[in-house]
């Protein structure tokens, strides 16, 4: 008889990296709240200067997401949980000799999920901490005799290079141990003139995606492992908060820009397929994932897709006018000017409009607030996310099609329906309508920490800030109205033909 989720972990004690970010932060909060018996959690974090790593997890530990493990279960679970002082990007984790030996003995799963999501991130870089890491959290997964599951989050996009994929290891962009030898031994400023033209032959737009494909191949040769892609991981679904998030990747930092009034303009081809998945999706996929491994022994190493766009597809035509509508049912009070946000179908188009209605009203406002003896930030703000777009657009205007037949198989090998609902990973019943105002309210509480109780009062500002955004309309339409009639030394009258070219315009910016 097959064992049940939960039974796995009895008495088991599991090792979690990346335990601090978004993904490794609610995976700690299922374990604690769904797996009553679970026995240790020890979770690495990097040590910071001044700090000591047990107060960090404190802090953690305080976040939001936790208050539900807190309400039904008192302080108690987190007794479980053991900061480890250590650092993926370090030689041997960076871990003091004591907690290595101490984990060898004790630790039965390991989820690996620590990783650099950054596209612009160098290749000396991506490598130590994407490649290097998994390879170093690997030597230690092969000291420990009681493991019985590694679970590696890896991520959809490693196979960026095909236009649709499957649950399979595909073979390797490079040689690992080729990268890592040219990685130790060539300098930082020759890898940065090296690596766009090596990601440019192997079909891979970033190092991310590159170094993230390469580690496929470091945890294929571990026992007992197996490997869960998500794609682009967005707020919760269901749990523990529907909406929570403390990630301002993606969506939900369109929709924050966009409610703080910053952000009113977005490059987005909105009939393609974008793949979004809810993180408490992602972390039951891990949790099944070693539950698989236990159950069945694979012999290799199998792969689990973790995606929506050939089961759930998301266009972002279909919810467009549905998400402007929510910038003002859930408004901010902290907005700088009335939320709106369209969506313009090429970088050129976003450019032009950018430099309208971001780069402007943001000299504008930053010098207000430098008057003021605040600190600007807008610019700054608004010249980064220029610079980074050459970066993202192969995403922005690409979509990829995942297949998720044995994800899907994976939810339908739940022995019990309590565990289904507990642990389930079908997301056949999702509503992009309904994930997105929940979403929209989590993103306002949870990363512009404004309370529900403030809605009626930013309400009443949303209403003052639309009718001061229609009088700064009226007023720069007319200016240009009246421009254009002293230059061509007419009437406003005769001039009144400019208004329908300007709503024309304005109609594509």
């Amino acid at each position: 008889m097959s064992p049940n989720v939960i039974d796995i972990f009895d008495g088991a004690s599991v090792f979690i990296t990346g335990a601090t970010g978004f993904v490794g932060m609610a995976l700690v909060e299922k374990l604690l709240r769904c797996v009553p018996n679970i026995k240790y959690i020890y979770v690495l974090i990097r040590p910071k200067k001044g700090v000591e790593v047990a107060d960090r997890l404190k802090k953690v530990l305080e976040d939001r997401v936790f208050n539900k493990v807190r309400e039904s279960l008192g302080n108690d679970p987190f007794r479980k949980v053991i900061a480890v002082a250590g650092d993926v990007g370090e030689d041997n984790l960076g871990l003091k000799m004591e907690d290595r030996i101490e984990m060898k003995h004790k630790v039965n799963f390991i989820f690996h999920s620590a990783a650099t999501l950054d596209f612009e991130a160098s290749l000396k870089t991506t490598v130590e901490i994407n490649l290097l890491g998994t390879k170093r959290v690997a030597e230690l997964s092969k000291e420990m005799p009681n493991l019985k599951a590694f679970v590696h989050v890896s991520s959809a996009y490693v196979n960026s290079n095909l236009k649709s994929a499957d649950e399979v290891i595909y073979p390797a962009p490079a040689k690992v141990e080729d990268v890592i030898s040219l990685v130790q031994r060539d300098t930082e400023s020759s890898l940065n003139d090296l690596a766009p033209k090596m990601m440019s032959d192997v079909g891979h737009p970033n190092t991310y995606t590159f170094t993230k494909a390469l580690a496929e191949h470091v945890v294929a040769g571990i026992p007992n492992s197996v490997i869960i892609r998500p794609s682009m991981i967005v707020g919760a679904w269901k749990e523990p908060i529907p909406g929570w998030t403390n990630s301002k990747n993606g969506p939900q930092g369109f929709i924050m820009g966009a409610a703080k009034g910053v952000v009113r303009r977005l490059p987005v081809d909105k009939n393609l397929i974008y793949d979004y998945i809810p993180v408490d999706v992602v972390v039951n996929h891990m949790i099944l994932a070693a539950w698989h491994v236990v159950k069945n022994k694979p012999r290799s190493t199998d792969v689990f897709h973790v995606t929506t766009s050939t089961y759930k597809p998301f266009k972002w035509a279909n919810v467009e006018n549905e998400v402007t509508q929510l910038l003002h049912k859930y408004p901010l009070k902290s907005a700088v000017w009335y939320p709106t946000l369209k969506l313009l179908p090429s970088l050129f188009l976003f450019r032009v409009s950018a430099f309208i209605f971001h780069m402007i009203p943001a000299y504008i406002l930053d010098t207000v607030t430098r008057i003021g003896g605040g600190r600007p930030i807008l610019v700054r703000l608004h010249t980064n996310v220029n610079k980074s777009l050459g970066r993202l657009a192969p995403f922005i205007f690409n979509e990829w099609l995942f297949d998720n037949k044995q994800s899907l198989a994976l939810h339908k090998s739940i022995p019990t329906a309590k565990e289904r609902e507990m642990f389930g990973v079908d997301v056949g019943s999702l509503e992009w309508s309904a994930f997105f105002n929940d979403l929209a309210q989590g993103v306002r509480e949870f990363l512009n920490n404004e309370s529900p109780k403030t809605l009626a009062s930013a309400r009443k500002k949303d209403k003052v800030l639309y009718v001061l955004n229609v009088v700064l309309q009226v007023f720069v339409v007319s200016g240009i109205w009246y421009a254009f009639s002293c230059v061509f030394g007419q009437s406003m009258a005769l001039s009144s033909f400019i208004l329908p070219i300007i709503v024309f315009i304005s109609s594509f910016l």
